[in-house]
This record gives C-alpha cells, sequence and structure tokens, in this order.
C-alpha cells in the first residue's frame, strides 16, 4: 500500500472522520463504521486532506484536466483545497468550480460557484463518500446544462466496498451508468489492512471484536 494512503488511513482515524462502533445510515444499513468529512474543521486539516486528494488524483486520473467540480456543500471546500494541492505539489494550475443549492440572480450570477465551465473542458468530480451514487445523479445534468465537457472521473475519500442500489458497489454503478471511471483515496480492505491490530492514535481501532463486526456486515451488505 502506497505511503499516502497509509497516511490518510491514520489521519482520518485521527481526525475522527473516521469512527467505529454502531451506526445507522440513511439507507438503514446498521453499520459498524461511519465517515463524516465535516468534522475536517482546521486548515491544517484541510491542507492535508488536499495533498490526499491530490496525489489520489494525480495517481488515478493524471494532471491532463482543466477543472476539478465538487458538488455543493461538502465538494466545496473539497475542490478548493486540493486544486490549491495540485498547484503546489505538481505546479499545475486547474479551476475549481462548485455548484450551488439554488441559482442567484443577482452579482454573481447563475447556480455555479468559482471557475464557469466552457465547451471542451476536462473535469474530475470530487467528493467525500459515494454510498448511493444520488449526488452523481443530481451533479451530471448539472454539468452537461453548463457546457459540453467531459468528465474524466470521480475520486471520493473512501470506497465503503458496498452494493449500492443492485449487487454492485456505488462506484461501479457510477461507472456503468455515466461511462467515466470513480475511484477512491483508499478502499474499506486497505483501511482494514492498514488498522487492524495496529495502534493509531494511541489505541488499537480494530481488535478480533470490531473486524468480526466488519466481516459480518460485508457479508450482509459487501459487493462479489
Amino acid at each position: 500500500m502506497e505511503q499516502y494512503k497509509q497516511e490518510f488511513i491514520e489521519f482520518m482515524v485521527e481526525s475522527q472522520v473516521l469512527k467505529f462502533g454502531d451506526f445507522t445510515l440513511k439507507s438503514g444499513r446498521k453499520s459498524p463504521f461511519f465517515m463524516n468529512a465535516g468534522a475536517y474543521v482546521t486548515g491544517t486539516q484541510l491542507r492535508r486532506l488536499g495533498e490526499y486528494y491530490a496525489k489520489a488524483i494525480h495517481d488515478n486520473y493524471g494532471l491532463d484536466f482543466d477543472v476539478l467540480f465538487g458538488p455543493a456543500y461538502k465538494g466545496i471546500p473539497l475542490s478548493v483545497a486540493t486544486a490549491m494541492a495540485i498547484s503546489e505539489l505538481y505546479g499545475k494550475d486547474v479551476r475549481y468550480c462548485s455548484n450551488r443549492k439554488e441559482v442567484k440572480d443577482h452579482g454573481d450570477t447563475g447556480i455555479l460557484l468559482g471557475s464557469k465551465l466552457k465547451d471542451g473542458d476536462r473535469v474530475v468530480i470530487i467528493e467525500d463518500v459515494t454510498t448511493s451514487g444520488k449526488s452523481i445523479e443530481e451533479t451530471f445534468p448539472i454539468l452537461k446544462a453548463q457546457a459540453d465537457v467531459k468528465i474524466c472521473g470521480l475520486i471520493v475519500s473512501l470506497n465503503r466496498m458496498e452494493r449500492g442500489k443492485g449487487d454492485k458497489s456505488a462506484l461501479e454503478e457510477i461507472q456503468e451508468t455515466y461511462g467515466f471511471p470513480a475511484n477512491a483515496i483508499v478502499t474499506m480492505e486497505e483501511v482494514v489492512e492498514r488498522l487492524y491490530n495496529r495502534e493509531c492514535a494511541g489505541q488499537i481501532v480494530i481488535d478480533d471484536s470490531l473486524k468480526a463486526s466488519i466481516d459480518t456486515y460485508y457479508q450482509q451488505y459487501g459487493v462479489k
């Protein structure tokens, strides 16, 4: 596993973004783990987060794209932090763009924040985590309505590796439905590999009991 992935897994735990216990998801599923990207709140955290996203985008898609699009609302700081990190790490200037939930009719009008989109723009979509793919259902038509853009791919922080609407993961369903690749900085399999019976933030995060709960969850909801 790449060094930045190992660091990112520990960073999620230390930032209390990735938690383990008993959680009820929006889908109604009872999960032994939960991720809340809203817990990244400091300048240092956002700077590091942008760097991890930048490295994952570089690994998965290269740097031959023009715009980083972050769907409102959590995607807004992600797109800004990552665009800055790409500039600092790789010397490449990409534009950031996000949507508004409500169209603005005065001043900086329209549905977009940041850069406007132009025909021919190559876009990478950035999100925190995708469980059902619903956000892409909302984002895709917005992008296509603004300009004739090419979507190079989607990057999220964590691939939960569980079924979406059917038998495949949400990321696999997005790829099949929309025709662009979808990847994550790390997968839940990598998280377990890194944390199982290893100390992180001064404690063993995934012990035998929690590992058994995660295994049971994936027996029920995991992808084949």
